[in-house]
């Protein structure tokens, strides 16, 4: 039943129906497959094939979460660390990020990453941050290899390593991670951690602008109007400084500023 729900929910193998998984997780949940429990949660997170609604997204998340199912606890972890659904509570979110790590579930340990990361619900430490950033990356989960880069880009927690954070950020974005995607290219554009290519920095920022990355846009306009990796086109590079500041990237506007525009 809550495959079934999954498959009309992306749209394998049948037409999508949000509606057609809804009904099914929920009678694999009332079965008591806490796997559905998750996944009707996500519906009322996200209001597919449902009103929106966050006490109630929350309701099945701890269902699934007290039956042992991780990502159930990650989701719940979220909804505390957010504050929807339940009053805000980031010690909350990192007691469920940890339980849902525990349990090997990436996202857990990703999001408690991010917590030892930010000093939100436990004290700040970046070496722990890379701790859980590491574990779930080599989970493969895309967000946690960028993120491990970053740690290595900036020598947080880590010590500082240009070709480690290239490492890192070549996974996301062979993953397709879009940050990932404009990190990379940034590591191109300077040499850093991989030999200088201006044709590689262009390659990474058009495939992080073109998956919606407002630095990526930016990036890839400033290629432009200098005419490095690509022919010189200030026209172009205004193209893609207004999509990049129309998604609020303030070194876009200062372009389109500095231009006239």
């Amino acid at each position: 039943m809550n495959r079934l729900g999954y498959m009309y929910e992306y749209g394998q193998g049948l037409a999508q129906g949000y509606p057609q998984a809804l009904a099914w997780f929920r009678k694999a949940a009332a079965n008591g497959n806490p796997a559905a429990m998750t996944n009707l949660g996500v519906m009322y997170d996200n209001g597919r094939g449902v009103a929106q609604n966050y006490a109630e997204a929350v309701s099945w998340y701890r269902k699934a979460a007290e039956k042992g199912e991780p990502l159930g606890m990650n989701y719940l972890g979220d909804m505390y660390a957010k504050g929807r659904g339940v009053p805000q509570d980031d010690a909350q979110a990192v007691a469920w990020y940890r339980e849902a790590a525990g349990k090997g579930e990436p996202l857990g340990m990703r999001n408690l990453g991010v917590m030892y990361l930010n000093g939100r619900g436990v004290a700040q430490d970046y070496a722990q941050a890379v701790t859980w950033y590491r574990k779930a990356a080599e989970k493969g989960e895309p967000m946690a290899m960028r993120a491990l880069g970053w740690m290595y880009d900036r020598g947080q927690g880590v010590p500082q390593d240009d070709v480690q954070a290239v490492n890192w950020y070549r996974k996301a974005a062979e993953k397709g991670e879009p940050p990932g995607m404009n990190n990379l290219g940034v590591m191109y554009s300077k040499g850093r951690g991989v030999a200088q290519d201006d044709a590689q920095a262009v390659a990474w920022y058009r495939k992080a602008a073109e998956s919606g990355v407002p630095l990526g846009m930016n990036n890839l306009g400033w290629m432009y109007e200098q005419g490095r990796g690509v022919a010189k086109d200030v026209a172009e590079a205004i193209v893609w400084y207004r999509r990049a500041a129309a998604l609020g990237n303030e070194g876009a506007k200062a372009n389109l500023k500095r231009l006239g525009q």
